[in-house]
């Protein structure tokens, strides 16, 4: 887990979080812990079992009661509905267009659903929302569903994605609010879309990746000049244009930026109601299964069977990281053989579970978790963020020159350096090295879609360590990364190898070959850390 709940690559390990726990208790008294979440293991739809009288000691005077499966939903619905009146946060917004008043005699607002898939706890929904209402005018969705020819579109990726999007039609048909499923790329659909339907404004998420910056630079060329456009950062807590106007040098100096602002922005969501406002004109009906079957990408990349997408089974594992993970998770994260991890990044990653969720929740929920509740929000929060901050403002985000000056130094000073090992990228792909415990780790990345984020570290490093320079060590890395993993294509992917590969967000160590001053991992290192044999048996490759 590379980022707490987004345990994508875990940048760095040894640091102390007391002082972000005491920012976090000081930051609003409003998270009361009142249970234990954390996400992690296979959800179950059993009862969790009371500890027995025995295990409650001698002065316990009736078992404590039983919390059925599901309860997590139920207590937030109801949360929700206690913050009906929650105002939004302007500074969550900005308008991408001059024009900044809604068009008049529109026939409705327009949510440009990108990247964070959800209905509830969606920052960016809300606002439109709120926007229609005070028109009075209906709220409608939409979706560009768009499949570029890649080998990085797989089936494992996009299943999860259509089949999250199914359950968000499903929410807003409840909600009498239309959804819009558009094929294509959103420069060339969403303009017209917006004009032939009417809409007087558009509201959108934020993402810093490369593409979706494209997408939205495109929508705006062609956006008819008096429709407002407006940004909403609906996935991180603390916006990322407000959290920092620059490029951070490491989780150091952007913690104190984010820390400051949670007591404004680590707030309640209302809840998004049913409109009041029907539309005249109705959504086309989908067909996701046709859809799905339809789509040009590469089967052989199959669905994991351990995370079901959606929102609602997001919450489920949230619910169980909660009750069964997080007590672990200070002490225990960094051992792959351990359900100590949130196991959260795919939700996340595709904005099926909204991050600020996850940190309220546990927060309030952690108050038998001792130091694992502050360790896990350092990672879900600083870390994460960090990452968005670093790909919205280095446009380098992917390649060695967007690293530092002295890694870059330091990787062409060593980039002849003699390698023990070269390996293909075919080889690596199939697990075919001398690492045992290499190949059991990508080998669980390749069937299940995730690898534990310790040896994310290792994974990486070594591939910096196996092949002819660090270009080729990154490519390869962020091609196997975004291939396999469900969580990949992200920030998190991004940063984790950058980090590993090429130092970002960490400092210069003892100069070795190869490497050069880039942190160094080893396979002995390893065997301090953890029972590094039982890995091996578990992930032993099967062509192996």
């Amino acid at each position: 887990m590379l980022l707490g709940v987004c345990r994508r690559f875990p940048l760095l390990a040894a640091q102390r979080f007391s002082k972000v726990q005491t920012q976090l208790r000081s930051a609003s008294l409003l998270f009361l812990p009142s249970s234990s979440l954390f996400i992690g293991g296979n959800m179950s739809d059993k009862k969790r079992k009371a500890p027995s009288a025995a295990e409650q000691g001698p002065s316990a005077k009736q078992p404590k009661e039983e919390k059925a499966a599901g309860w997590l939903e139920s207590q937030v619905k109801q949360q929700r509905e206690e913050k009906k009146d929650m105002k939004f946060n302007k500074k969550r917004q900005r308008f991408l267009t001059d024009s900044q008043k809604m068009k008049q005699g529109s026939e409705g607002v327009l949510y440009w659903m990108l990247r964070d898939q959800r209905v509830q706890d969606n920052w960016a929904l809300i606002r439109a929302q709120q926007l229609a209402a005070k028109e009075e005018v209906p709220l409608h969705v939409c979706y560009c569903l768009l499949v570029p020819k890649s080998e990085l579109s797989t089936l494992r990726h996009y299943a999860f994605l259509l089949k999250g999007l199914e359950q968000v039609a499903k929410a807003c048909k409840k909600l009498n609010i239309q959804f819009h499923l558009l094929h294509g790329a959103p420069g060339e659909v969403l303009p017209g879309f917006v004009s032939d339907q009417g809409f007087g404004a558009v509201v959108t998420d934020f993402s810093p990746l490369r593409e979706p910056q494209q997408w939205l630079n495109a929508v705006k060329k062609k956006l008819s000049k008096d429709i407002p456009l407006i940004q909403v950062d609906a996935h991180n807590i603390v916006p990322c244009w407000v959290a920092s106007p620059k490029l951070e040098y490491s989780a150091r100096t952007i913690r104190g930026k984010i820390t400051n602002l949670l007591p404004e922005f680590l707030t309640d969501f209302p809840p998004v109601e049913k409109h009041a406002h029907t539309a005249t004109r109705t959504a086309k009906p989908v067909d996701w299964e046709q859809t799905l079957s339809s789509l040009d990408v590469d089967r052989t990349v199959g669905e994991p069977e351990w995370a079901k997408p959606g929102s609602k089974a997001g919450m489920a594992m949230l619910e169980s990281f909660i009750d069964v993970r997080l007590k672990l998770f200070a002490t225990q994260r960094n051992d792959p053989n351990m359900a100590a991890l949130s196991q959260l990044s795919p939700w996340i990653r595709f904005g099926q579970l909204s991050a600020q969720r996850v940190a309220l929740q546990v927060r309030r929920c952690g108050k038998n978790a001792g130091e694992s509740v502050a360790a896990f929000i350092e990672e879900l929060v600083v870390r994460r963020e960090l990452t968005d901050n670093f790909c919205y403002y280095n446009e380098k985000y992917d390649q060695v020159e967007g690293a530092y000056e002295w890694a870059q130094k330091t990787l062409k000073d060593h980039a002849k350096d003699k390698r023990e090992y070269i390996y293909t990228r075919e080889q690596l792909e199939n697990a075919k090295t001398h690492d045992k415990l290499w190949n059991g780790a990508q080998y669980q990345m390749v069937t299940e879609g995730k690898m534990h984020g310790f040896l994310r570290m290792y994974w990486a490093k070594k591939i910096l360590e196996w092949t002819r320079s660090p270009e080729e060590a990154l490519s390869i890395a962020l091609y196997l990364n975004d291939r396999y993993e469900l969580d990949g294509q992200d920030p998190n992917g991004f940063v984790g190898c950058m980090w590993s590969i090429c130092g970002i967000h960490d400092q210069g160590w003892a100069e070795r070959a190869v490497f050069g001053k880039i942190r160094y991992m080893n396979y002995k290192g390893c065997l301090r850390k953890f029972d590094v044999a039982r890995f091996e048996r578990k992930y032993r490759p099967k062509t192996a």
